[in-house]
């Protein structure tokens, strides 16, 4: 429009100028000529002819080199024109296949998403979006084929394909083959954080505790995860390592382990539980009897009392007289006499573990201390009260597998 405007300008004004030159010209009384020789030819005309001529072969050359350049530009711009259509049509194809897997209609949202990739502006969504599809309708090969389209199309876009691999290999729990890509992309750029995210959810599907405790200090110092998730997650990775410890007998394994242990974690009770079990399973109690004992002091526990009871002290007198200080603030509690009577019956003091028990079985019955109170009287040589206690503590463990059984059924 604006080449048109500026040519109608110029012809606008080449008639001015004629006008008014032959004006001019006219009151001069001479139309003026023009004369031109050519070796023994010449040409002669009025100047308002040659002016014409001038004007028309000036156009003719002007729209014969616009025609030409035209001409020449055309295949170009269908060639454009073509390439904008199939970019439009796969802008529109990636909207409508979005929509279709939103929808759930993956065979649909995979077959148009592919159609139109090759034409599209950015491919790497296409097929990472049909990598999806195909994954949730369970074509694990297509899934893998279109990841590789998106490989060979993306241009720096390892991380982003790799992350989706991985992500889709997590949803459909290949494990293994996660770890594969993860720890590629890690040695790429271990500071990447949804690749330390997708690591820390992987190393807990493999339930390897060991590698997921080495990548918790780049999960803090990078903030993958916030505070609350990463105490969640120390807390989950060293009680792991300590039951690991303990199904294998490793005491070394289990004292290093609590020695490296952040305080916070320590001080929690299932932790400290699981931690002084093991030990006293691999006959080292005597040597965590203090620090139980500071733990039951700071944190009353009904888990912890018991294995306090369990261990084998190098000391039996002062263990049982650190019992008995424990009922001035807890006489009511049912596990701690049934613990002094246990520990009264081991210094062979039947009198006052009979008496605990008791005293326990009226409190809260259960059936450790029935138990108990067989093996006393199986010791004194009393087998129909040894059978009347164990009979009693058979009756209790059903009826609470019984209430336990109706309890589930409800």
């Amino acid at each position: 429009m604006k080449k048109m405007l500026f040519l109608l300008i110029i012809l606008g004004g080449l008639g001015a100028a004629a006008f008014y030159g032959s004006q001019f010209l006219t009151h001069l009384n001479s139309a003026g000529y023009v004369l031109i020789g050519i070796d023994q030819w010449s040409l002669e005309t009025s100047l308002f002819v040659f002016l014409g001529v001038l004007i028309a072969v000036f156009f003719i050359l002007y729209f014969s080199f616009r025609l030409l350049g035209w001409t020449v530009r055309l295949p170009t711009k269908i060639k454009k024109r073509v390439a904008n259509n199939k970019i439009a049509l796969s802008q529109k194809a990636l909207i409508k296949g979005l929509v279709d897997s939103a929808e759930g209609n993956w065979e649909a949202a995979e077959t148009i998403l592919i159609k139109h990739a090759s034409h599209s502006g950015a491919p790497l969504i296409h097929y990472l979006t049909a990598a999806r599809a195909a994954q949730s309708r369970g074509a694990f090969d297509k899934r893998d084929e279109y990841l590789q389209f998106a490989a060979e199309h993306g241009d720096d876009s390892e991380i982003a394909v790799g992350l989706t691999q991985a992500e889709l290999n997590l949803s459909g729990q290949q494990y293994e083959q996660a770890l594969e890509t993860l720890t590629r992309l890690h040695s790429i750029n271990p500071k990447q954080a949804n690749v330390l995210r997708l690591l820390h959810q992987t190393y807990q599907k493999l339930e390897d505790w060991q590698s997921l405790r080495s990548l918790i200090p780049s999960l803090t110092t990078h903030k993958v995860l916030m505070e609350a998730e990463l105490k969640l997650v120390e807390t989950e990775v060293f009680s792991n390592l300590l039951k690991q410890a303990a199904e294998q007998k490793n005491r070394v394994a289990l004292q290093t382990l609590w020695a490296e242990m952040p305080l916070s974690i320590k001080v929690m009770r299932g932790v400290a539980a699981i931690y002084f079990a093991a030990m006293i399973d691999v006959d080292a109690g005597a040597s965590i009897e203090e620090e139980l004992v500071k733990n039951l002091s700071a944190n009353w526990s009904e888990t912890l009392l018991v294995l306090f009871g369990n261990i084998q002290s190098t000391d039996p007198v002062l263990q049982l007289e650190t019992a008995e200080r424990w009922l001035i603030g807890h006489a009511n509690d049912a596990i701690l006499l049934m613990v002094l009577g246990k520990l009264s019956g081991q210094r062979t003091d039947y009198a006052k573990a009979q008496r605990y028990l008791q005293q326990s079985i009226a409190l809260d019955p259960n059936v450790q201390s029935y138990r108990l109170l067989g093996d006393l009287a199986l010791t004194q040589n009393d087998a129909s009260a040894a059978s009347q206690f164990y009979k009693q503590g058979l009756e209790l463990a059903a009826s609470a597998l019984v209430n336990q059984i109706d309890t589930r059924s409800v």
